[in-house]
């Protein structure tokens, strides 16, 4: 899955760290901290990894 915006890349890359164990998991909060319990590293990893460049910085809904 792809990130869809830059807000959205930002909060993978946080809860990817927790993950990673470079950060802690109680510094997390809102969606950072629903990703990190819903989704696996590997997925954390794609959407981080996905280029800003023409994303939003918010998903429009």
């Amino acid at each position: 899955m792809k990130a869809t915006s830059k807000a959205q890349q930002k909060a993978a890359g946080a809860a990817l760290s927790a993950k990673r164990g470079d950060t802690k998991p109680s510094e997390l909060v809102g969606a950072s901290k629903e990703m990190y319990d819903s989704m696996s590293e590997d997925e954390l990893e794609e959407m981080a990894g996905t280029k800003r460049k023409g994303k939003p910085q918010k998903k429009e809904d």
